[in-house]
């Protein structure tokens, strides 16, 4: 059944571009030059000094419009919900960071501390991250290995444990990603977010949460493995563990196994009644608990061997300065590990701002995560960004501002200064089997594979690239290869683009391409060619080539091959009618003299259609202007429509116009040129084959 569609009628003249500027009178805009930029950025004034206020203490803005009575009560519960779950998550994700677990409580706690001030988003839970995690530990690793290896050397090692050895890296390194992150904060570059696409991230944490896997099978086991770092990692890793399968701790795989099963219940249940339950059931924290007291009951550590998280410290330590030593060895990681964090944060941050109808500002973000690695980083806390599942359980328990997060540190404050002692008897396993059931998430990234070949195959290449690239050699090489293969497809996409031949939709002024309808109408002798992509030095002959396609003939090899033909005709003339001076037209598609013969052309227009090229390079400029004297020289008139005033004015600037091109080739609409060249057609006569002039 046909739905009834609105009809519309324009009545206009059909325009050129020349048409078009004489009669629409244009506004002669004066363009800042980048001194009128630099000199409006450096001028203040109150208006300004309060914007930059506001921007860099967004707390001000939120604070304003605080309302005590109906979000307090949700902000209490949430950051008590929260903290419960940062605290465990702290002592997990900072065996990844391979430092003691008492350490990722202070990085559950410090790095928020400054965020509450500075950060735009008013429901994200900043805190550690299992890959960031994970990046900061192979760092760790690779410069204090361990197991009786000799560290780096590095000045500042001297009199410390491995342990200590072990803070200073990752402390180190955590402050040199907040300086990258606050560095380009400043200098407003908060759009190199937009290198990583969804679909790197995607690849790059399904890797990441594999590497993590991977690296807490030790612990699920009980076994006793050689940490290793470097490309193909993950395979030696995998090879030892299946060496000293025989010498799992049972008790160990138990606990694991069952405090896996009974969290991944729980959590489907939360998620299937979460708009029953006033509060997520905080299932890693039940079970932590009960995992204490029977192991201190049972002695776990002593009676089965079981590795405990042992000595918590207790208290805050003194500020610390960073080690540059460390900084010199681990610039090349910090910088991934500083993009990385931010990318994943402001993901976050951007579905829940969309979600609850508040703005974030990207340069901020990196502003306050780079104050806030940078601060939690003097006092030993490690690279902090936010969890998805951290974050899901501030925002769906409540919270409705970052006084959630600020209460949320405060446990992790209590748990450090008083209570951490009764977390000393928890097996590691119990930690390890936290973390590899927190991994459902990035680990069913991996459905994404079938729907992305059947949607997008550059796409899928993105992600089965960074994702197989990170598994085998490593996170950072991993990011690289994802980086190189996304800048690839890229460049495969505007070098390659899907170039077509447009016909019109009868009745209408739009046109289509010709392969995709059925009722559709080509006039004879016109071909209308579009390309979708910027055209440029890598792509132009990419263009002619296609265009010569489209039209089915070579126009330079036609107008050769004419020149011929020309010569001879001469000769003919001279023999039969003894004529020394002539001058005549030839119809080149009629049958010619001498048994001459050439290609047939039966186009007399060209149309380029260039709605969807948005810049063109000199290069690009030069190459169209040779291609289009090859066309206009064997009397095909060509026309370009929907041209970007821009490319106009460039084209004005290169000097592209000359006796043969005109600037009357343009139109502002493809409609328009269509209908100009009907007009043109229609009074032309058909004459003699050759026609002859004294």
């Amino acid at each position: 059944m046909a739905t009834w569609r609105k009809q519309y009628v324009v009545a206009r003249p059909v325009y050129s571009e020349d048409s078009f500027v004489e009669q629409q009178e244009k506004i002669c805009r004066q363009r800042k030059t980048p001194w009128d930029h630099i000199k409006l950025y450096f001028t203040c004034d109150s208006k300004r000094v309060k914007n930059a206020a506001l921007s860099l203490l967004p707390i001000i803005g939120w604070m304003k419009i605080y309302q005590v009575r109906k979000w307090l009560l949700g902000d209490v519960v949430s950051g008590i919900s929260t903290g419960l779950v940062a605290i465990m998550q702290g002592l997990a994700f900072s065996l990844l960071a391979q430092l003691p677990p008492s350490y990722g409580l202070y990085t559950a706690f410090f790095p928020m501390l400054t965020y509450f001030f500075l950060g735009t988003s008013r429901h994200i839970s900043v805190g550690s991250f299992p890959v960031l995690s994970l990046m900061v530990g192979q760092v760790v690793l690779r410069l204090v290995p361990g197991d009786g290896k000799p560290p780096a050397n590095i000045t500042g090692f001297e009199g410390l444990s491995e342990d200590h050895q072990r803070v200073l890296v990752a402390s180190s390194l955590t402050f040199l990603m907040g300086i990258f992150q606050l560095a380009m904060g400043v200098l407003q570059v908060g759009f190199v977010v937009v290198y990583l696409s969804d679909t790197l991230v995607s690849g790059f944490t399904t890797a990441a949460a594999i590497h993590i896997l991977v690296s807490q099978l030790k612990f699920v086991l009980g076994l006793n493995v050689l940490s290793v770092n470097g490309p193909l990692a993950i395979i030696d890793t995998l090879e030892k563990i299946f060496v000293q399968i025989t010498s799992t701790n049972i008790c160990d795989l138990v606990t694991s196994i069952v405090i896996m099963v009974v969290v991944f219940i729980v959590k489907e249940l939360n998620d299937k009644y979460k708009a029953k339950l006033p509060v997520p059931i905080p299932i890693e924290v039940i079970v932590t608990i009960i995992s204490c007291g029977i192991s201190y009951g049972a002695n776990f550590e002593t009676r089965y061997n079981v590795t405990v998280v042992g000595k918590m410290v207790k208290g805050y330590e003194s500020p610390m300065a960073p080690n540059l030593d460390v900084f010199r060895e681990s610039a090349v990681e910090a910088f991934p590990i500083a993009i990385v964090g931010f990318a994943v944060a402001f993901s976050v941050a951007k579905v829940y701002s969309i979600k609850h109808n508040y703005t974030i500002d990207g340069n901020q973000e990196l502003i306050a995560f780079g104050v806030s690695n940078i601060f939690g980083a003097a006092f030993r806390s490690f690279a902090a960004s936010t969890a998805l599942s951290r974050t899901a359980v501030q925002e769906s328990s409540g919270g409705k501002t970052q006084i959630a997060g600020l209460i949320s540190a405060m446990m992790a404050m209590v748990v450090t200064l008083a209570l951490g002692f009764l977390l000393e008897p928890l097996p590691r396993s119990v930690l390890g089997a936290l973390v590899i059931v927190n991994l459902k998430g990035m680990l069913m990234q991996v459905r994404e594979i079938p729907y992305l070949w059947r949607r997008d195959k550059l796409d899928c290449v993105v992600w089965v690239g960074t994702c197989v690239g990170a598994i085998l050699l490593g996170l950072d090489l991993g990011l690289a290869v994802g980086l190189g293969v996304e800048l690839l497809t890229v460049v495969f996409r505007t070098q390659f683009p899907r170039c077509s031949v447009l016909a019109n939709i009868p009745g209408t002024d739009m046109y289509r391409d010709h392969k995709d309808y059925m009722h559709i109408y080509e006039i004879k002798g016109v071909k209308i060619f579009r390309m979708p992509s910027p055209i440029f030095f890598a792509n132009i002959e990419f263009f002619k080539d296609k265009l010569t396609e489209a039209v089915g003939f070579n126009p330079l090899r036609v107008l050769k091959k004419r020149n011929k033909a020309l010569t001879k005709i001469k000769i003919h003339l001279k023999k039969s009618e003894h004529m020394t001076k002539c001058c005549f037209h030839i119809d080149w598609n009629a049958d010619l003299p001498g048994n001459i013969s050439i290609p047939r052309v039966d186009l007399h227009t060209l149309i380029l259609d260039f709605s969807a090229v948005s810049f063109m390079d000199i290069s690009a400029i030069k190459g169209l202007r040779t291609a289009l004297k090859e066309y206009i020289r064997i009397e095909v008139d060509v026309y370009i429509v929907a041209c970007d005033v821009y490319i106009l004015e460039k084209l004005h600037s290169t000097m592209f116009f000359d006796e043969e091109i005109h600037t009357s080739m343009f139109f502002p609409t493809l409609h328009d040129a269509v209908l100009h060249v009907q007009e043109k057609r229609k009074d032309c006569k058909s004459g003699n084959h050759w026609v002859r002039k004294h």
